[in-house]
């Protein structure tokens, strides 16, 4: 009987070393806000990227979602959730908090940025994990028009975000400033 309980032990054992290195052996760094990782500039399909602090980022463009690559490593070498609210960008140190409003709905929710992205062009200002596109409620459209600006978020909602929870809830913004915001994007012609 003992024999059969040390080979079912072993066979257990065995099962449990196969699944711990179904993460592909990588060596995830745990979710902190330390240190914060700028990086030297990068090219990606020819073009190259600088990161650089930005505290009074604030930009109007497009957002698109990510999602599939669960259990994949982000830029900044944390396991990538994408059930949590997270984002990548081409410059921003890694973490930066940003607000991101919907110009389609003045809805807005604060991402943090762990991740490089997106590539695909210009317009495409943030990507947004497919929770972060869950909670902006832009999931469903793959792309939309927003706003994006760096933000100090409380700690509260910080040790929320690193936990990949949402931020507490924000009001919307304002009809004129959507609307001023929407005439920008049209002058700028997006």
């Amino acid at each position: 009987m003992r024999a059969k309980q040390a080979a079912r032990l072993g066979a257990i054992a065995a099962a449990v070393l196969v699944l711990s290195a179904c993460g592909g052996g990588r060596d995830y760094r745990p979710v902190s806000d330390v240190p914060v990782r700028v990086g030297p500039p990068y090219s990606v399909r020819g073009t190259t990227y600088t990161p650089a602090p930005d505290p009074a980022y604030d930009r109007l463009g497009y957002a698109s979602w990510y999602g599939p690559e669960s259990g994949s490593q982000t830029a900044n070498g944390e396991r990538f959730r994408p059930d949590g609210i997270s984002a990548a960008h081409t410059t921003l140190p890694l973490p930066t908090y940003v607000e991101v409003t919907a110009l389609d709905t003045g809805q807005r929710i604060i991402v943090r940025v762990n991740d490089r992205g997106p590539f695909s062009d210009r317009r495409r200002i943030i990507d947004l994990s497919r929770g972060a596109a869950e909670e902006l409620g832009i999931r469903a459209r793959g792309t939309a028009p927003v706003r994006v600006r760096a933000v100090q978020p409380s700690e509260e909602d910080r040790a929320r975000l690193r936990a990949g929870k949402p931020a507490a809830e924000l009001p919307p913004v304002p009809q004129r400033t959507l609307q001023a915001l929407r005439g920008q994007m049209a002058a700028a012609g997006y």
